[in-house]
């Protein structure tokens, strides 16, 4: 597909510059990062387009227990039984003893 656009002489001279960069053509330049726009996934991982899925990582807890490692002692152990206390149910008998 051909495309003609108008842009500002500054974009031109840095997609000029990068192409140059990158010793490519600029239109080659131009075409992926529209490519990349309209599909910013692909352009971050390429190979995962083409790649088998991997089997997903197996949960232990570890990324919440370190995101919690900040303020883990802010608060004492009576205040945290206070906040986490079962309230007690009218509808049923609680067995206090």
């Amino acid at each position: 597909m051909t495309i003609t656009l108008d842009i500002k002489p500054e974009v031109q001279a840095e997609l000029t510059r990068q192409a140059a960069v990158q010793g490519r053509p600029v239109e080659v330049v131009a075409a992926a990062l529209l490519e990349d726009a309209v599909n910013p996934l692909s352009a971050q991982h390429p190979a995962a387009a083409t790649a088998e899925p991997t089997p997903p990582e197996r949960r232990t807890g570890q990324a919440l227990i370190d995101a919690f490692a900040e303020i883990r002692g802010l608060l004492t152990d009576e205040e945290i039984d206070r906040m986490f206390t079962r309230n007690p149910s009218g509808a049923r008998p609680v067995d206090l003893s």
